[in-house]
């Protein structure tokens, strides 16, 4: 197993990722260049060993239901294997190349309207895509704006909500 600080000596050596800082000591690392709207490629290194990589678009991993690999056994060999099928993964788009279209980019996206999405106590909160970004509103309030559907899908998933059906 690799130690924290070597996880992120080998992310560090990816010029393409960019590092960043969150909360209790963990490190995201993000490709910016991505095709999707995914552009977290490593997701909440933690000192005590434990991150994940995101897998999502690769056969062969197994991965939680967001897409992501937990790597704590990780030897280097296996990590930069990993990370260099993610980054490829995130580069180029199948669906535009095989002619279908992608219900994340283009027209379908921007007429998206992202919908209700509820949590266990009942509150509800809106998404709505509006001038090439996501906003959360509580009520009239607005809550968070994200660049991405995913980002703003990811946050409101961590905060315990799930789209409301209709």
């Amino acid at each position: 197993m690799l130690t924290f600080e070597q996880k992120l000596q080998i992310l560090d050596s990816y010029p393409e990722l960019e590092r960043r800082n969150v909360s209790l000591g963990r490190v995201n690392y993000q490709y910016e260049q991505s095709v999707h709207d995914k552009k977290t490629v490593a997701y909440h290194l933690h000192p005590n060993g434990n991150g994940y990589v995101y897998a999502g678009l690769l056969e062969g991993y197994e991965t939680d239901d967001k897409g992501y690999v937990n790597i704590r056994e990780y030897n280097e060999q296996e990590l930069r294997d990993l990370l260099d099928r993610s980054i490829r993964s995130l580069s180029v788009r199948e669906d535009s190349e095989a002619g279908r279209p992608d219900p994340m980019h283009g027209a379908f996206h921007k007429e998206t309207p992202g919908g209700l999405w509820r949590n266990a106590d009942g509150a509800v909160l809106t998404l709505k895509y509006e001038d090439d970004l996501w906003y959360i509103f509580a009520g009239q309030n607005l809550e968070m704006v994200f660049e991405t559907r995913e980002e703003a899908g990811e946050y409101l998933t961590e905060e315990g909500f799930s789209p409301q059906k209709k």
